[in-house]
This record gives structure tokens, sequence and C-alpha cells, in this order.
């Protein structure tokens, strides 16, 4: 005979399958969206337009900002209480935006895609196309990215940098070139890989064989700072555009032992010839004031929207003298020397009172100029357009410094 159960155990049992039942069924009901509508935003529409919206079925005005919205953006209100704006067709580009929610800025809830400059923090999308395929995470071999920490004797600190290698790099034995490349002010060592897009951009070159396969260098060029903030003993402070050592010129001084580093923990080529570098803004003073320094030692200089910028009391040792820096770089020999700035940019003026210098001293330069102001609009564009004449034999393009 089978042992009958107690009723009060099957009681108990009955309510703890009751009970289990409910659990799930709310657990069900808790994840399932199938009744609900899914709100797309952005909505990048098949003609290049793009469509906002927002569930805010209490606010008395929504507003979208951003380098892709006409003046006013604001949303129009649905009887369904979602708000949207479509915009006109939009160029291929990597866009950001915020909204503002009666006045108070709020983030798209539907995006999850969001990018820190400086201490802005904006939602992003990417309208794909053009110049804009070079930004995308396509099916092509992709480097390695990796944040390094090294010993700076000059700035008596341990600090970190960002080292793309190209996809190769792992699986043999050869020697590489070095890009070094230069954040403008209120950057670090993340904001050419987080804003810049470099990773997919050098992936995207080196695949389609438009540039050498190279390491990028992406340095933290606040000699204050030792890593990107939040990421460093410095803690959570918050990020900050202009860091009191900026004209210090202790970033220049120090850059050697960033060379020292990587000469020492890289396969790479140890000659002028296999060594570039450029920078934005800042970075690009960067770039201009060290390779006039040590003018045997980059035989590629990039000054991306910038030109020389230090206030002139400035008693730092890298920028005294700095004509005849030039004229000894000028008789120590080049590559190339290339210079990008936008017509609008704040420092248009500034990069053409530098650029009366170098034609005064008969010193080559290439220059592009393009529409546009001090965005990263250009600055990817420039690294785009930058990188495939580096380590090449011949560059494609004549100076156009000197007419």
């Amino acid at each position: 005979m089978k042992p009958t159960q107690p009723k009060t155990m099957k009681k108990s049992l009955l309510i703890l399958v009751l009970i289990l039942f409910g659990i799930g069924t709310q657990a069900q009901e808790n994840v399932d969206f199938s009744k609900k509508k899914d709100i797309i935003s952005p909505e990048i529409n098949s003609d290049n337009t793009v469509t906002f919206r927002l569930d805010a079925k209490n606010a008395k005005e929504v507003k979208v900002q951003g380098d892709c919205i006409p003046e006013g953006g604001l949303l129009a209100k649905g009887e369904d209480g979602i708000w949207s704006l479509t915009t006109k067709k939009l160029n291929p580009e990597l866009y950001s935006y915020s909204f503002f929610v009666d006045g108070v800025k709020a983030f798209d809830p539907n995006n999850a895609f969001l990018i820190r400059d400086v201490s802005t923090v904006v939602n992003v999308f990417l309208v794909g196309g053009g110049k804009a395929d070079l930004y995308k995470v396509t099916d092509v071999p992709h480097g390695t990215v990796a944040k390094r920490w090294y010993t700076s004797p000059k700035l008596e600190s341990t600090r970190r940098l960002t080292v793309y290698t190209p996809a190769d790099y792992e699986s043999n034995q050869q020697k590489y070139p070095v890009l070094y490349l230069m954040h403008g002010a209120g950057g670090d060592e993340n904001a050419w890989m987080e804003l810049g897009r470099t990773a997919q951009i050098m992936d995207n070159l080196i695949a389609q064989g438009r540039a050498k396969p190279m390491i990028v260098v992406m340095t933290n060029g606040n000699a204050d700072q030792t890593a990107t903030p939040g990421e460093s003993s410095e803690g959570f402070v918050k990020p900050i555009f202009m860091r009191p050592a900026t004209f210090s010129g202790k970033t220049e001084a120090a850059f050697g032992d960033i060379i020292q580093f990587i000469e020492n923990n890289y396969r790479v080529k140890k000659e002028k010839a296999s060594r570039a570098i450029a920078g934005l803004s800042m970075g690009g003073m960067h770039s201009l004031v060290i390779s006039a320094n040590y003018p045997n030692t980059f035989d590629y200089v990039g000054v991306f929207s910038s030109a020389m910028l230090q206030p002139k009391d400035s008693q730092a040792a890298v920028y005294s003298d700095f004509t005849n820096k030039l004229k000894a770089q000028k008789n120590n020999g080049f590559k190339l020397y290339w210079i990008g700035i936008g017509n609008s940019d704040f420092l248009f003026e500034r990069s053409n009172e530098y650029r009366k210098l170098l034609d005064n001293l008969q010193f080559n330069y290439q220059y592009h100029e393009t529409a546009g102001g001090h965005t990263w609009s250009n600055w990817r564009d420039y690294l785009s357009l930058y990188a495939p004449l580096l380590f090449q034999k011949k560059n494609s393009l004549k100076p156009v410094g000197c007419n």
C-alpha cells in the first residue's frame, strides 16, 4: 500500500503550486512586451532623414538639440503621447544629440549609445554611406586596442595611453611604423578611440589597402593627469576643459618617455622615416612643438585645427626661439607636414598666421581646408585623409606651402 499524505501537507503543496504559478505569470507579464508599442529612436529612414521619438505624455514641450538639428528642434506631440520630429536628409556622419523636456536635459531612453566629450554626455547615431562607412565596424580583419600604463621619469608619474595594433600584429614578427596621435583640450587617451573612431577608421583603411599597417599610440596630453577621469587614482573627478598644466610645456618635454616605452615594448621600426605625429587643437600644437624641438624624430607631422596657441608670456623652454627651431626642422628634412582646418573654425585666423610664418621660412607643407568648424566631424575626416599618406615611398599630394 502507498502511504497517504496528510491533508495539511496536500494543502501546503497546493498553496505552493499556486504561489509559484502566480510568480511565473507575473514574471512573464514583466518581460512580455508584445502588446506594447516599441519606440524606435532615432530611426534612420531610407532617404537618410532621421526621426526622433520620445514618450513624454505629461510634458508641455520637448526639444532635441544636436549637430544635425535645425534651429528650434521642437517635437510635435501625437495623440498617443509620443513626441516626434523628422529631420531633413542628413549627410553620412556620426551625429550627437540630446533631448530637453520642459527645459531639462534628458538622454534618449530608446538609444543606449552615449559618448562623453569633456564633461558633456550625449546620445549618438551613425548615418552610413560615403566617408561614414569608415566609422563602421565592418567585416574586415580587426586590430587590437590596449590600455597600457607606463612610467614617465620626466613627469615623475605612472601614466596611461591607448595603443592600436593592426590585425596581423600578433600573427607575425615584422616591425611596424608608428603614428602618435594627440587629443585636444579637455580630452584624454580615450578621446580618439571613442569620439574619433580611430580603430574603425584604421581597420577599414588598412583592409582596403589605402593605408599601411601601422601602430597608433593615443596619448594623454595632460601633464597633470595620469589617465582619463574615473580611471585613475584621482577617482571620479569632474572632467574640465583646460587643465592647469596645459601650457606648461611639460607634455612636449616628456614625450621621449612615450617613444621609449613603445619602442621597448612593441615591434616597431625605430627610425625617423617610420614615426609620425599628429593632433587636433591643443594636440595639434603639441605635435608641431614636439616635432620642432626634436627635428630628427618624425618624418610626418599632422596639425589639425591648430597653430601656436600657448600664451605669449609662457616661459617653457619648448616654446622659446621657435622660429629658429622651425628653420632647423626644415633644414633637417621631413617627408610630410600636413595642415587641416575648417573655414569657420575659431582658430582659422591663427592657423593662417602660422601658415604665413611657414611661408616666410619657405617651409613646405600640405594644406587642406574644409567647411565647418572645430568639430570631431572634421577631425575624423583629417585622420582619414592623413593616415593614407603615411609611410609611403611617395606622397600623392604635392606641397602647397611657399607659393
